[in-house]
């Protein structure tokens, strides 16, 4: 197979571009991660499942791949725009009476266990960025060095007006400098800021402040947007190929990204802009607010008051790469329904591929179908073009099944090729994931997540919770038996 030319939309020119490596058959890729202070949720999923089919497809093609996707566990404040407020983490801490780093710990293994779930690859490095203050703190002094940075009481900012004299502060998400000036509000003399859109390189920790490291400037901690931009650089250079992300992370924080790394190094370090877009649930934004926020517990245990039913891991996968990543995403339960049976009929066909009879001839073609497939990947990673494709492809072999085609040895081996690499391989879809559309297939990962969840919660004595869990495992046909060292269960 001869590698197709792969197009990307880049954000930065708004345009699909030839993706041409920095270095041949290598691929580095810097996504941004979680910031770990509560459960993985609808949010979290997209991205990771999208840059996971842009992995996947590179590896594939051949592509030598380090991919960095990071762990956000410090410098995430409240208010991220005003560069102020309280650190989430921190936060949470002080809420639920723990350690930061007991949180970071807790739910960046939570992170994680959904990401196994959702078959979602581990990226090549998973950085943290109370792991690489020293990386930051050398990268603001260089900024400083050069110009573009002020102390004020102990805290670092970056000078926006100052870089925008030389470079375009704004270019990836289309805002104008000058519209920022009259959009916000004036500082009041108590700032230490000189604009309201200067944003915070380092913070000088208040005395409650718990995530603190020793500066030359302060006792304090990076802002959230010096993270990326360290340790991207740490681990792909000063120059790589992919930076991907949410929409929501456009401004400020990519292009906030943009501008430190061109303050410290003279250029831009990112070549091809990647991000998904949103999602929403029945048409509406989705927000603790709103009441329609739906964790990834919630939706594989279908806890939820919006929620008719489980989704299994798989089906929650195959509804996220059924529309294109730059497409809005709504969550209904028609929708995941219907993305339910479309991979029970896709996974069906392919434990029919065993069933097919040889002939000495074949009346159908598969390398059409198969260019097809790479087509749709190469143009933008269009997974909903490619899916309709294996469609055809399942409809092919019900024809095959039923006699209605013939179908050599070698064009048989080049199907299953076809379901190999694309279904399994390249979307990602387990086989042994839920392929039945009753709602009941748990795997015993999941369930043992489940109960787990089930015993912090009576440790926590959430008793509603807990009696929740096990009612909803005893309807999918879960036995539950408390023991003195935890808990055993069987399947009914």
């Amino acid at each position: 197979m001869t590698a197709p030319k792969i197009f990307i939309y880049n954000t930065l020119t708004r345009e699909k571009e030839e993706f041409v490596p920095i270095q041949p058959n290598h691929l580095g890729l810097y996504v941004c991660g979680p910031t770990v202070y509560g459960e993985a949720h609808l949010g979290h999923a997209r991205p990771a499942i999208t840059f996971d089919l842009v992995v996947r497809f590179f590896r594939h093609l051949g592509y030598k791949v380090r991919y960095v996707r990071n762990i956000t566990d410090v410098g995430h404040l409240v208010d991220e725009n005003a560069g102020e407020g309280e650190d989430r983490i921190a936060k949470k801490a002080r809420i639920e009476e723990l350690e930061p780093m007991e949180v970071v710990h807790k739910y960046t293994e939570s992170y994680q266990h959904f990401m196994r779930a959702l078959n979602v690859m581990s990226p090549s490095i998973e950085p943290r960025a109370s792991g690489h203050i020293i990386e930051q703190q050398e990268m603001v002094r260089q900024i400083l060095k050069n110009g573009y940075a002020y102390e004020s009481n102990g805290s670092i900012y970056f000078d926006v007006l100052k870089y925008n004299q030389k470079y375009n502060y704004g270019k990836l998400s289309g805002r104008n400098l000058e519209d920022l000036l009259e959009n916000t509000r004036a500082l009041d003399g108590q700032s230490e800021k000189h604009n309201s859109f200067d944003f915070a390189l380092w913070k000088k920790a208040s005395p409650e402040h718990i995530m603190r490291w020793p500066s030359e400037w302060s006792e304090g901690f990076p802002g959230w947007h010096m993270e990326c931009s360290a340790m991207s650089m740490r681990y792909l250079g000063q120059t790589f190929d992919i930076h991907g992300g949410g929409m929501d992370l456009v401004f400020p924080h990519h292009e906030a990204e943009i501008a430190q790394s061109t303050a410290a190094n003279g250029h831009e370090a990112v070549h091809y802009w990647m991000h998904n877009n949103m999602i929403t649930i029945n048409g509406q934004k989705m927000g603790k607010s709103l009441g329609n926020y739906i964790n990834l517990s919630e939706l594989f245990s279908g806890n939820h008051k919006l929620l008719e039913q489980a989704y299994s891991p798989m089906t929650i996968r195959f509804f996220i790469l059924m529309a294109h990543y730059r497409g809005t995403l709504d969550f209904s339960n028609e929708a995941l329904q219907a993305a339910e049976k479309g991979l029970d009929r896709l996974m069906k066909a392919m434990q029919s591929l065993d069933k097919i009879k040889i002939s000495e001839a074949s009346t159908i073609e598969i390398k059409p179908l198969s260019d097809k497939c790479y087509q749709a990947l190469a143009d933008d990673f269009n997974s909903p073009i490619l899916i309709a494709a294996l469609f055809e492809a399942v409809s092919m072999v019900n024809n095959l099944v039923a006699g209605n085609e013939k179908i050599t040895s070698a064009n048989l081996q080049e199907l299953k090729t076809l379901f190999n690499d694309f279904v399994l391989e390249i979307l990602g879809l387990l086989p042994d994931g839920k392929s039945e559309t009753d709602g009941n297939n748990l795997s015993s990962q999941l369930i043992d997540l489940l109960l787990n969840m089930r015993m912090e919660a009576k440790r926590n004595k959430d008793w509603a919770t807990s009696d929740k869990i096990r009612s909803q495992l005893t309807a999918m046909g879960v036995e539950i038996k408390d023991t003195k060292d935890g808990f055993e269960w069987e399947m009914r």
